[in-house]
């Protein structure tokens, strides 16, 4: 199988839809004559032409607004934010719009639209574009909410995501653009809300997604070389969440910890360790161990950065505090 980057999984997921379907289009800044901010979208105007690449000003609530009504009236917009930390700028248009008009319109209107651009911390770049707001988005029912961990899964999620008559947002990271993968060269789809088992294991589970999937992985090497069996699930998407895949490994496993790069207050791990001590408290033999961001704002500082994110030793050690390993 060939060896794709991150972004040109992205790009191939939509250049495939944008091929098969003439509704759908792709705005944003940057988008069309500097090929994107992160080059994913590399080509695309050449290809499709500017009324399907379109650039716009620098006004998410404006251009995001448009892409709704456009779905409203039987076109599928992608809509690429620069960053989700500037998709606060459209929030109302996103919650208050995309996510309640099927509901508000009995049903006469579908909103097949896409969001998406990167989210969470990028390096240096200051606490205000370095947000994560996966929880934020996941919270608000009508939305539906994509992070993928991967190149492979990147394609087969957008490609799923374009497809659907709900909106959907699909959050990626800046980090992993360049990131290397597996990719078939045939089109496929992997379906919204179906967590993947990455590894079978039988001591203890490990929950993940995004670009904290590849600190769990390293997490789960150093633990087999001390002859610990981490079963590890990515979530894919966190809305729908796939929590019956949860459960049915923690029931295996009896041990649960959750990896997330978000704030610890109200995050996807604080509902997923209530969910599975509501529904599988008798099989728990450890409390349920969460690892977040510290509770502050990003520093720019790359020591600060270090010591404020989920890491590798803090997977490690959690592991071992639900194993009464230390």
């Amino acid at each position: 199988m060939r060896t794709i980057q991150f972004r040109a999984a992205l790009r191939e997921a939509m250049i495939e839809e944008m091929e098969r379907d003439a509704m759908v289009f792709l705005m944003g800044e940057e988008v069309a004559a500097y090929n994107g901010a992160y080059k994913v979208s590399q080509g695309m105007l050449e290809r499709f032409g500017a009324k399907r690449v379109i650039d716009t000003p620098i006004s998410e609530l404006g251009f995001t607004g448009l892409g709704i009504g456009a779905a409203m009236n039987g076109l599928r917009p992608i809509i690429e934010l620069m960053t989700f930390n500037f998709s606060l700028v459209a929030i109302d248009q996103i919650v208050n719009g995309a996510a309640k008009i099927y509901a508000m319109s009995g049903g006469q209107y579908h909103v097949p639209i896409v969001f998406r651009g990167p989210t969470g911390n990028a390096g240096m770049l200051g606490a205000q574009h370095s947000q994560n707001f996966e929880n934020w988005y996941a919270n608000c029912p009508g939305l539906k909410v994509i992070v993928p961990s991967n190149p492979y899964d990147a394609k087969g999620l957008l490609k799923s995501a374009i497809r659907d008559d709900d909106p959907v947002l699909f959050m990626e990271s800046e980090l992993m653009y360049g990131d290397l993968g597996e990719v078939p060269a045939d089109a496929y789809l992997l379906p919204i809300g179906k967590a993947h088992l990455r590894q079978e294991g039988t001591d203890i589970t490990l929950v993940s997604f995004g670009k904290m999937v590849k600190i769990a992985e390293e997490a789960v090497q150093v633990m087999q070389t001390q002859g610990v069996s981490v079963e590890l699930i990515d979530l894919r998407t966190i809305r729908p969440l796939d929590l019956s895949a949860v459960i049915a490994s923690v029931k295996k496993t009896n041990r649960l910890v959750i990896v997330e790069e978000a704030w610890p207050l109200a995050s996807i791990a604080s509902e997923i360790a209530y969910q599975v001590q509501k529904h599988a408290f008798d099989y728990l033999d450890a409390p349920i161990q969460k690892i977040n961001n510290l509770d502050v704002p990003l520093p720019y500082a790359p020591t600060l950065i270090e010591a404020i994110l989920p890491n590798v030793a803090q997977t490690v050690a959690a592991l071992k505090r639900v194993l009464y390993l230390t």
